[in-house]
Order: C-alpha cells, then sequence, then structure tokens
C-alpha cells in the first residue's frame, strides 16, 4: 500500500520539506542522500491526477505524475537555496519531459513548492540562472504548488545504496555523483556558472537510458 506523506513543510521537531522532479528518481535520490543537513529522501511520484499510481502506470504517462523525491532536511543544516543550487547541478533543466535517454513527462524537470516562501525562492533561484547567460537553451523546468505525494514501492527506495552493481548505477549514477562532488559542495550553482566564461550545458553527458 502506497502512503501519501504530510504536505507540512514544517513540524515541530523544526525540520521541512522539498520536492524536486529531476528526471529518473533513482539518480536524484542518490544525490542528495549524501548531503549534510537532509534528514529523508523519499522516492515517488507528484503531480498527477489519480490516486496511488504504481510504477508501471506512471511509467505508462497515463497518470500525469513525475518521478520525485520528497526530501525532509533541517533549515538549520541546510537551506532551501543550498537545496536548489544542487538541484540544478544534479540533471540537465533545459531538457523538456526528458534526462537523457529516459523520456516521457514523468521524467520532467519540477519544483514542487510548499509554501509561498519556497515559491518565491524558486522562482529567484530559476530566473537567476537564465540571467547568467551560461546555458544553451532556456530552463524549462516547472514551478508548481505540490499535490499529494505518493511513495514508491519499495525496490525503488535507496536504489543507488542497494544496487551498486547495476548497469544504471553504474553507468550513470555513481559518474553523476563523482561529478557533483556529492558531500563537498561549497560553491552555489551560481558562483561556479558565473566563473565561466563560455556557455555550457549541465551534467548532459551522465545520462544513459534506464530499464523500465
Amino acid at each position: 500500500m502506497m502512503t501519501t506523506f504530510n504536505q507540512d513543510p514544517s513540524s515541530s521537531s523544526g525540520s521541512a520539506l522539498a520536492a524536486f522532479g529531476a528526471g529518473c528518481f533513482w539518480c536524484i535520490e542518490a544525490v542528495y542522500e549524501k548531503i549534510k543537513g537532509v534528514l529523508s529522501v523519499r522516492s515517488g511520484y507528484m503531480g498527477g491526477h489519480t490516486q496511488s499510481p504504481t510504477y508501471r502506470e506512471v511509467c505508462s504517462g497515463t497518470t500525469g505524475h513525475a518521478e520525485v523525491i520528497q526530501i525532509m532536511y533541517d533549515p538549520d543544516k541546510i537551506d532551501y537555496e543550498k537545496l536548489l543550487d544542487i538541484f540544478w547541478k544534479a540533471h540537465d533543466p533545459t531538457q523538456l519531459n526528458r534526462q537523457g535517454g529516459d523520456m516521457g513527462t514523468q521524467y520532467r524537470s519540477a519544483i514542487f513548492y510548499y509554501n509561498d516562501e519556497q515559491k518565491n525562492i524558486a522562482e529567484r533561484s530559476k530566473n537567476t540562472l537564465n540571467d547568467s547567460g551560461q546555458l544553451k537553451h532556456r530552463v524549462v523546468t516547472e514551478i508548481v504548488e505540490a499535490s499529494p505525494f505518493y511513495e514508491a514501492e519499495a525496490e525503488h527506495q535507496k536504489y543507488y545504496l542497494n544496487n551498486p552493481g547495476a548497469p544504471y548505477c553504474i553507468f550513470n549514477i555513481k559518474p553523476k555523483l563523482g561529478k557533483l562532488g556529492v558531500g563537498k559542495i561549497k560553491e552555489s550553482f551560481f558562483q561556479l556558472a558565473l566563473a565561466s566564461k563560455k556557455k555550457v550545458g549541465i551534467n548532459a553527458a551522465y545520462f544513459c537510458v534506464r530499464k523500465t
């Protein structure tokens, strides 16, 4: 049975929620699991029009859901802006309804905000990235209000941790983690981007087709 998790971004414990779609949730989950201040990461589905969708249903493209991760984090150790910096670096936000060989609306780039503050920060962050002139194309990431989150099946949770020898992990996720220097990110995306004098794409070479 799938579970819909609390949509309140804050709790009495002082933690907060964030939700991002960035292509395959196996990839983005592995990135944020390594980040200091992130308390938990769950892979799941959001943004669709059916209840309790299955992985196969989402992959069919008929439910309208995106593959997402829901992050619980400690705002005293990492802020929302830093989570967004990592989000922009961890995928190619200029690709519409795909990431590399993974194609379909379920792989769309999306930020699901839980309150007006997150919405404003996300919109400002996206505009800054577009205005930097460092990308070959415009950012297509959608910024929409969070809707019910449905946790994906057990085999999709902590996929990289549990399947480090899987081809998708070897050829896609592991190089991505190495390129990002996950756990050692000291500069924001914008500091790195503005330091470059030529337009670049983001990690496009590190995507390969996932077996669904």
